[in-house]
């Protein structure tokens, strides 16, 4: 979902953050990558996933095999079937599921969320609403949660005509279920709709860090970064403990203001356990690039132990004018790490500084130009032909 809208930062949090991964959990991560044009951390991703892949592939089979096998009495039980669906749905396997829940003569409201919950697994979230549509049952917090996600991945027209009279329309009963409503809350600030969402955390009694974190992410994505500060202060009077997705919120916020004294008050705040993680040492990098504190970025930089892609904050230096900064940090990265992200980064750097030649012999040496490298490299030369002729003229 946080792949879908660009998210990436959010998705690796997230991903980051799960204890027990598996090949969906992966899939899923890998497929964002590609989706967001960064194939090479697919690549990197896919190599950690090797040797589960092997596990996961011997699971795949004595499951599928298990449910071949099943003695007819147990093809008319709920729970086994709900089960059989969710596992199939786990190894990709859409149809098998589909075919096991048509199956099932009197689905319930569990059975129809297992279907539903492996849509969205398998970014399907338009048959999760086909499905939802089609049930006539008593819904339950599973189910709520469920459709408010579906209708957060999607954030079309019919999603937002589906989540807003779903939300609408809910129990009294719902809306006090911290679950519910974060997701509810989620869901209404990818509609855009910050105040709507504000008007659903209000309705929380014992709100707690998740609920604060969709509420601060929300704000970063409609453009009102400075809440987030806000709902900090709310934080600190209610005594919740941040935790790392929390403070890369909110170092993500400074990146978007650009204060240094605001930056550098948040970072005072951030314990030194959690500084020290990658993601959020990534994120001050970026925060400091673009507030323009070039060395105190290049500082986090040297600190990080392992240098990979996102921490090579070429685009940091660009930003403020550094094409020759920009140009040596960039030929410090092993040739493997360099991504269509990389080269186009440092080819603008080389154009926010003038450095026309420098940004041909790079352009030369890349030895897959995507149509977004070549396009950059276009503009870049007709920028410079075009000040070339200025130039002249007035001279």
């Amino acid at each position: 979902m946080l792949m879908k809208f660009g998210d990436v930062q959010g998705a690796e949090c997230v991903f980051h953050s799960i204890k027990k991964k598996d090949i969906i959990t992966y899939g899923a991560m890998m497929r964002g990558y590609i989706g967001n044009e960064m194939s090479e951390r697919a690549l990197d991703l896919f190599e950690q996933i090797h040797l589960n892949q092997l596990a996961n592939d011997r699971a795949m089979k004595i499951g599928k095999k298990l449910l071949h096998e099943m003695h007819d009495n147990y093809r008319n039980d709920n729970v086994v079937l709900t089960s059989a669906i969710h596992m199939l749905m786990r190894f990709g396997d859409i149809q098998s599921a589909e075919r096991v829940f048509h199956s099932i003569k009197e689905k319930n409201i569990i059975t129809y969320g297992a279907m539903m919950k492996g849509y969205i697994e398998n970014e399907m979230s338009e048959k999760t609403l086909d499905l939802f549509e089609q049930i006539h049952l008593k819904l339950d917090t599973v189910t709520y949660t469920i459709v408010f996600n579906a209708c957060s991945q999607l954030a079309n027209d019919r999603a937002k005509k589906i989540g807003k009279k779903l939300f609408d329309e809910m129990p009294d009963n719902y809306r006090n279920d911290n679950v519910v409503l974060t997701s509810a809350t989620h869901m209404l600030m990818k509609f855009g709709e910050a105040e709507s969402a504000e008007r659903v955390i209000k309705l929380m009694r014992n709100k707690d860090v998740i609920t604060y974190g969709a509420l601060m992410n929300g704000y970063n994505m409609n453009g009102e970064p400075w809440k987030c500060f806000e709902v900090w202060e709310e934080m600190k009077q209610r005594d919740i403990v941040l935790n790392e997705i929390i403070w890369t919120i909110l170092i993500g916020a400074c990146s978007k203001i650009g204060m240094i004294r605001q930056s550098q008050y948040i970072l005072h705040q951030v314990p030194l356990h959690i500084q020290n993680q990658k993601q959020v040492q990534n994120s001050v990098i970026h925060m400091w690039g673009k507030c323009g504190s070039v060395e105190k970025a290049r500082n986090v930089y040297e600190s990080v132990d392992d240098r990979d892609t996102l921490v090579f904050e070429v685009n940091g230096f660009g930003l403020n004018g550094m094409g020759s900064e920009a140009i040596k940090l960039y030929r410090e990265m092993p040739n493997n790490l360099r991504n269509e992200v990389t080269h186009i980064c440092v080819l603008n750097a080389c154009s926010h500084s003038g450095f026309l030649h420098e940004a041909q012999n790079i352009y030369n040496v890349i030895s897959f130009k995507t149509e977004k490298i070549v396009t950059v490299m276009v503009c870049l030369s007709i920028l410079f032909i075009i000040l070339a002729m200025i130039i002249l003229y007035y001279t």
